[in-house]
C-alpha cells in the first residue's frame, strides 16, 4: 500500500539511488526532477533534505512546500511535492501546487495517480481550496494523471516554446 512520508534522512540511500536512475533513465528530459527542486544539482541526499526542510519552514527564497517521498513496502517509487502557495509568477502561471517523479521501474502502475490522490489530501489539510496542477501538452500519462483525480482544463500557456496545460481541482 503506498504511503506519503514526509522527507526525511532515514531515506537518504534510496532517494540518492532514485536520483542516479533518473538521470540515467531520463537524461534527455528537461523536467526529470519534477517534484524534486534541486535534487540534480545536490552533491548528495544530506545536502538535498536539508534543502527540503529550509524550504518547508520558510527559510529560502522558495516558496514554502513540503516533499513526500511515495514508499511503497518499504520501497521509493517517488518523490512529490506540496507547494503551500502559489503567490509567485511562475508557479501562479504554469507550475502549480505541486510537481511529481514517479522512479522509471515503477512507472505505468499507477503510483502517480495515487500520488497525486494523497497529495490532494494533504492540500486540503493546509486549506488549500483550488489545487492548480500542469502537465506538458505531449506528456499523456500525466495528463491522464492529473484528470483521473478531478483535473479541470483551464487553459494553455507558452512556456519557452512548450506548452503547458493547466488543470484546476477543487478540493
Amino acid at each position: 500500500m503506498l504511503r506519503l512520508v514526509e522527507i526525511n534522512k532515514n531515506y537518504e540511500d534510496e532517494i540518492w539511488e532514485f536520483r542516479k536512475e533518473i538521470l540515467d533513465y531520463d537524461k534527455d528530459n528537461e523536467d526529470q526532477f519534477a517534484g524534486c527542486l534541486g535534487l540534480s544539482e545536490a552533491s548528495s541526499s544530506s545536502e538535498w533534505i536539508d534543502l527540503c526542510l529550509k524550504r518547508k519552514n520558510g527559510e529560502t527564497s522558495f516558496v514554502p512546500s513540503t516533499v513526500y517521498l511515495a514508499i511503497d513496502e518499504n520501497k521509493l517509487v517517488g518523490i512529490i511535492d506540496l507547494r503551500h502557495h502559489i503567490n509567485h509568477p511562475i508557479l501562479g502561471t504554469w507550475g502549480g501546487h505541486s510537481g511529481y517523479t514517479v522512479r522509471p521501474g515503477y512507472r505505468g502502475r499507477g503510483y502517480a495517480k495515487e500520488m497525486l490522490r494523497l497529495v490532494l489530501l494533504k492540500a486540503k489539510e493546509i486549506e488549500i481550496k483550488e489545487f492548480l496542477i500542469t502537465c506538458s501538452t505531449v506528456n499523456k500519462a500525466s495528463e491522464a494523471v492529473i484528470k483521473a483525480n478531478g483535473g479541470e482544463f483551464d487553459s494553455i500557456v507558452d512556456v519557452d516554446n512548450i506548452q503547458i496545460k493547466r488543470y484546476w481541482i477543487h478540493l
